[in-house]
């Protein structure tokens, strides 16, 4: 009865004009932030995905590295019992250490060897753009490098006309004597594009040469990367009490948890100041049933004069600021939903600039994201129209003139 009360109230003709305008501005505003908060939430889903596949892509599942210290020594039956893990895929063998690449010039890299089958740990083979992705061996080392580095080192990986330089640090050598780094020639087959952090920071070559030119035995290694399925507490298990405690097992996010940290608080403070734009919706709607209890004096009297309740009252003039929000919110999401499903089928509005990857925004629906925004509009709406409507209840109504 109260709901067909609001309803009527709703359609009825306003003696005064301004009345349906504030009504429907109320309404529109609801709409517009609803549909807002919708595409914000799925184009941030979709960059996070993005991103995250990107990351999932260059860093492994699982990562094993020293507890302290730079190195993980590992004994051939630590290495034997590795093998007999079933849940393992893949893993190789990693050392990883700073150099100086010299081609036409100079830059600083991150290298890392790695053993033949590390594209079953790391898909990298996917993002080579020029060349292959070729390691070599420890005697004519192979060098697969980002193509940021390649620019700033001044190299052709496709046209190779003569080799480059690498420049390791020598453990036991002194820089005021002379001697301390080491160099070595490799020969650039190939560069990847992932994205601009790795491009400009990582060069792949093989394992072997790595360890020889940095000194270590042939059981010491920077870090094991495995390829596993995500979240397996008992591989963790396993493998820390395989490789003891003088080390650590790292998962995907655990290597990356600054990033996942950042991606999300930026989406909840995005989230946060588009739901202002409720909040003002929701000013809009105090208005409009400001207004509308103005208007509806006489009606409100002879409610009363039948014998309504207060409280009946206040139950009336609530359901019409949540019937007003009702049609504003179910606009919004038909609108926000539709232009995210337009913006995934048909990639609509693209990027500004250039990418090597997308062209356009990414959008990833989501069904929390629409129960979290409704959830929100419902919240606001239904504070806005119990302010008003706890007013209402308490204005006495008089059917005299």
């Amino acid at each position: 009865m109260n709901l067909l009360f609001a309803w009527r109230y709703f359609r009825s003709k306003k003696t005064t004009n301004a009345i349906n305008i504030i009504a429907w501005i109320a309404i529109t505003a609801i709409a517009v932030g609803t549909a807002s908060l919708i595409i914000i939430l799925s184009v941030f889903n979709g960059f996070e995905d993005l991103v995250k596949g990107l990351y999932g892509d260059f860093y492994p599942a699982y990562k094993v590295v020293p507890l302290k210290g730079k190195i993980v020594e590992l004994s051939a039956t630590k290495a034997a019992q590795l093998k007999t893990i079933k849940d393992i895929k893949a893993y190789s063998f990693v050392a990883e250490e700073k150099a100086l690449l010299t081609g036409a010039y100079q830059t600083i890299v991150t290298i890392k060897g790695v053993e033949n089958n590390y594209t079953q740990v790391n898909p990298i083979q996917q993002y080579i753009r020029r060349g292959n992705f070729e390691l070599g061996n420890a005697s004519i080392p192979g060098i697969v490098m980002g193509g940021g580095i390649e620019n700033a080192a001044g190299i052709n990986t496709e046209q190779v006309l003569e080799a480059a330089t690498l420049y390791f640090p020598n453990r036991n050598g002194n820089l005021l004597t002379g001697d301390g780094l080491n160099s070595f020639s490799v020969i650039p087959s190939g560069a990847f594009i992932v994205q601009q952090e790795f491009d400009n920071k990582y060069a792949f070559t093989n394992l072997a040469f790595v360890q020889y030119m940095l000194g270590l035995k042939s059981n010491e290694y920077s870090a094991i990367e495995i390829n596993a399925k995500e979240n397996n507490n008992n591989l963790v298990k396993q493998l820390q009490n395989i490789l003891g405690d003088q080390v650590k097992i790292q998962t995907r996010y655990q290597q990356n948890a600054t990033l996942y940290s950042v991606m999300q608080v930026e989406k909840w403070v995005i989230y946060g100041i588009l739901s202002l734009i409720l909040v003002v919706a929701a000013f809009n709607m105090i208005g409009a049933l400001s207004m509308l209890v103005l208007e509806k004096q006489k009606d409100i009297a002879v409610l009363r004069a039948l014998g309504a309740s207060s409280n009946r009252i206040r139950q009336i003039f609530l359901l019409e600021g949540l019937l007003l929000a009702a049609i504003g919110a179910g606009a919004g999401i038909v609108l926000g939903g539709g232009i995210c499903w337009l913006q995934e089928q048909f990639h609509l509005i693209k990027l500004g600039g250039s990418t090597f990857i997308i062209d356009y925004y990414p959008v990833k629906i989501m069904p929390l994201d629409f129960i979290l925004v409704l959830f929100t509009v419902t919240a606001i709406s239904f504070t806005a129209a119990w302010v008003t409507a706890q007013k209402t209840s308490a204005q006495p109504f008089e059917l005299r003139t």
